[in-house]
């Protein structure tokens, strides 16, 4: 007889934390928006500023003396309201009569399902508040000649800030590559050498540049890609400074493995609770890019 943890065995409490950490590392891996951004997995759902408003020195005859200010903070949070969910159910026939292992291979389709939306929302509710916008000369990043300059343009969007002198991201889909590795690739010397070998080269002008699928920036209004939220961002990508926004994720990812009534099997369920929040004093330190 199998130990037992409560009313579940000990070898379905084993494979449903095999899932859950199957998919936690799935996420840190491939949601770009956890890579660029704060994240809080704390288990809050409400959030407060955590930014205080910008302070402005003054410069008068040397006297000794000085104005005491108040500080002052903008009254804004992220209250966690969404959710990516996703469950299936696998008939115990379907497992054994198949030729491949459904329910490991579920849990690898399950994974990039839930982070893929988890991560489109994130960064298309920091993109539809950024506080700059751009747009790109004409062939948008497929021309390999408006490259550089879309870079330099960007970074003086957001240059002489407080916070710029961090790194920058720059979020782009697959279609974009055209232009961009066609300009690394013929760059010259040891950085088109690299571009040649290696493909695209992650970090160019201190910008690190991040590829999503094609269709990922989109138009929605409270959709199943957008919850409650509106969004007008199709034809637009994402360039900011790092760690501007806040990803909340409160508890992390949440499985559940299941037997149902009258039904062979088992049913695999997946959930996020999810939020995002571009900080209002850092909203212009985030740069909308139209595609011209």
């Amino acid at each position: 007889m199998l130990n037992t943890i409560e009313t579940t065995t000990l070898s379905e409490t084993w494979r449903i934390k095999y899932m859950q950490d199957t998919l936690q590392v799935a996420l840190r891996k491939s949601m770009v928006s956890r890579a660029i951004f704060n994240i809080d997995e704390s288990g809050s759902y409400y959030i407060a500023n955590p930014y205080r408003n910008q302070p402005t020195a003054s410069v008068a005859t040397m006297a000794g003396t000085y104005a005491v200010s108040a500080w002052t903070t903008t009254a804004d949070t992220l209250t966690v309201t969404e959710q990516v969910t996703y469950g299936e159910h696998i008939y115990e026939f379907e497992e054994s009569l198949t030729r491949v292992p459904i329910w490991a291979t579920s849990v690898d389709e399950l994974a990039y399902a839930v982070a893929q939306r988890a991560d489109a929302y994130v960064l298309n509710e920091v993109l539809a508040n950024a506080g700059e916008t751009y747009t790109t000369p004409i062939g948008g990043f497929t021309t390999a000649a408006n490259w550089t300059k879309i870079l330099a343009n960007l970074i003086s969007k957001v240059a002489g800030y407080s916070q710029a002198f961090s790194s920058f991201a720059l979020v782009v889909e697959n279609t974009d590559l055209v232009g961009i590795l066609d300009s690394q690739m013929a760059s010259g010397f040891t950085f088109a050498d690299s571009a040649l070998r290696n493909g695209l080269i992650g970090n160019q002008a201190n910008v690190e540049i991040y590829m999503v699928r094609t269709g990922t920036f989109i138009d929605a209004t409270t959709t199943t890609a957008s919850g409650t939220k509106t969004w007008t961002n199709s034809g637009k990508r994402l360039f900011c400074v790092k760690n501007i926004a806040t990803y909340a994720c409160p508890g992390g990812v949440h499985v559940d493995e299941k037997k149902v009534t009258l039904k062979t099997g088992r049913e695999l369920s997946v959930w996020m609770n999810i939020g995002a929040k571009l900080w209002t004093t850092k909203a212009n330190l985030a740069v909308a890019i139209t595609i011209a």
